[in-house]
């Protein structure tokens, strides 16, 4: 088992939950983030101050899947969040030790 964690932007958020349920991928957590990398951030006028804000509002989305399933999942992210901008973000893979289902005590894929 893999935990998939991407950080996307926020705008291409449905676009990525709607290919990540085409292949049948249905657990994902989602958070709203603060990030900064090569985009930078940009520079506002705050009562007469010019003041730069380096980070920008991103999406992470995080999902743990069966070893067969990773490429795909990886495949379906990067199509459906690329702009082919700086910023477009990033996926990290994680190896899973175990997984167990709270409510029945099952463990490992069928706990997925």
């Amino acid at each position: 088992m893999k935990k998939i964690e991407a950080v996307v932007r926020p705008n291409r958020l449905e676009d990525v939950k709607e290919a990540l349920a085409a292949i049948n991928i249905n657990g994902i957590m989602i958070s709203q983030i603060m990030g900064c990398g090569r985009q930078k951030g940009w520079k506002e006028i705050y009562r007469g101050t010019i003041v730069e804000l380096n980070f920008l509002p991103k999406v992470r989305m995080e999902m743990v899947v069966s070893d067969k399933d990773v490429e795909k999942v990886i495949k379906a992210i990067i199509q459906s969040a690329k702009t082919g901008e700086i910023g477009d973000g990033k996926v990290f893979v994680y190896d899973v030790a175990d997984v167990i289902r709270i409510r029945t005590g099952e463990r490992g894929d069928p706990a997925l």
